[in-house]
């Protein structure tokens, strides 16, 4: 009986995730050149149209890309085993450069996820 209540309760959702530890900027990345952020996945590109296999986060929070909103950048290899949904929690940390658009984003050298 007790082995189904926990099963009930792990499937639910109703237990609670660990916290989400804010990313830190690596210390081999120029402090300069380094920002990190948390927020709230508000959309994400899973499917990059240069093909290179990245992934792209825009969250909200950080002010990094616009007031209130961060986009970051995860390459192919940091990118987590399931990509993250919108309202699921993200921090990640890197260097800042430009987007295709022109808009400023973490390229990210430390990225989390924390599900809803």
């Amino acid at each position: 009986m007790l082995a189904a209540v926990l099963a009930f309760i792990a499937a639910s959702g109703l237990t609670e995730s660990p916290p989400l530890v804010p990313a830190r900027c690596p210390t081999r990345t120029m402090p300069s050149l380094c920002r990190a952020a948390v927020g709230t996945v508000l959309t994400i590109q899973s499917v990059d149209p240069d093909g290179d296999g990245d992934l792209h986060v825009v969250a909200q929070g950080g002010s990094i890309t616009a007031p209130g909103i961060t986009v970051f950048d995860v390459r192919k290899g940091l990118r987590p085993r399931r990509d993250p949904r919108p309202g699921d929690q993200v921090t990640g940390a890197g260097p800042v450069f430009r987007g295709s658009f022109g808009q400023r984003q973490v390229q990210v050298d430390v990225f989390r996820v924390r599900r809803r």
